[in-house]
């Protein structure tokens, strides 16, 4: 087997941005192993998309542009990849820790007969295979993995990963393959959440609420506060459980990673959970009355106080210097 084969997911035939990260991981790992780095994109637009994948690294690219596969399902998207596999014999299969490589990453591996490792922070070759390393325990630590079996399956985490520059001048061949991709299942409906302002993914700063808020209305003052510092709002698990915020805002092991430069955690005691969802995070910053809570453990600064007279004081100051 040869070549390392990388998931391009893309919106309309634009790469979705962590695609583009994988590319440059997977273009560092070929030069070292002596590969070629074979993109596949699937769906509407999935010619643009490859064409793409190509100036981001890609030496060639595989599509299968059906307007079947615009929607993800399991079975119809698996079916891609597996065809994908059959015409590169891949020794590494990459894909972005999304909600479609979240299923798909598995249901590819049993299928192909390996192992996956998920979420993975980092991807270095020791030795000729693979060293995937991936938070365990919460975050606490990392643990690196290689592969008993090939391919090696991984899916890789956003932020984690250095696109390079895209290259125009690059070129390579974009070959479309045939694939059934009738499926048992069917994407009856879509229904799309509208967002305002920065995404929580790509935010430099993010301000999150936890239980320690009191209610709904204490994300008044963290969205005024986000706005002021050009940041994006975030929650607790606990909190979207209870109603107060969308599903929408929720960062952990079950809600969305995050990586900003300023992660301000307001009212969150720091469940395992939530703590897995911001390892990447460069400056937490606790505010919360209880000292005993374990978000400080992982904080930079913290503030032992009443979050509601400490918040308003600090969102005025806030305001002061950005003035």
């Amino acid at each position: 087997m040869s070549g390392i084969l990388v998931l391009a997911e893309h919106k309309n035939g634009e790469l979705i941005g962590l695609s583009t990260e994988i590319l440059g991981a997977a273009r560092r790992l070929a030069d070292q192993l002596g590969e070629k780095v074979v993109a596949l994109s699937l769906g509407s637009g999935a010619g643009e998309a490859a064409r793409k994948a190509i100036t981001y690294g890609a030496d060639s690219a595989l599509t299968v542009e059906n307007p079947a596969l615009d929607e993800y399902s399991g079975d119809a998207w698996v079916a891609a990849l597996l065809a994908a596999h059959k015409e590169v014999e891949p020794s590494i299969v990459l894909m972005g820790q999304t909600m479609v490589g979240r299923d798909l990453a598995p249901r590819y591996a049993v299928r192909a007969g390996t192992g996956v490792a998920m979420d993975c922070i980092d991807l270095s070759i020791e030795g000729g295979k693979l060293v995937m390393t991936r938070p365990v325990f919460g975050g606490n630590a990392h643990a690196s993995y290689t592969s008993k079996t090939s391919p090696a399956v991984a899916t890789v985490r956003a932020k984690s990963q250095e696109p390079l520059e895209p290259d125009p001048s690059r070129s390579g061949e974009v070959k479309a393959i045939s694939v059934d991709v009738s499926s048992r299942s069917k994407v009856v409906g879509r229904e799309e959440v509208k967002a305002e302002g920065i995404r929580l993914e790509d935010a430099k700063v993010v301000v999150s609420g936890g239980r320690g808020l009191g209610g709904p209305e204490g994300f008044e003052q963290l969205h005024q506060l986000a706005e002021v510092l050009g940041g994006a709002v975030g929650a607790s698990r606990a909190v979207v459980d209870l109603g107060w915020v969308p599903v929408s805002l929720q960062v952990g092991l079950t809600g969305k990673v995050v990586t900003p430069d300023l992660y301000i955690a307001v009212g969150i005691s720091g469940a395992s959970q939530h703590v897995a969802g911001i390892t990447g995070v460069k400056n937490v910053v606790a505010i919360n009355k209880d000292k005993d809570a374990d978000i400080f453990k992982i904080s930079r600064y913290g503030a032992v106080v009443d979050w509601k007279p400490f918040m308003a004081a600090f969102l005025e100051e806030c305001k002061r210097l950005k003035a």
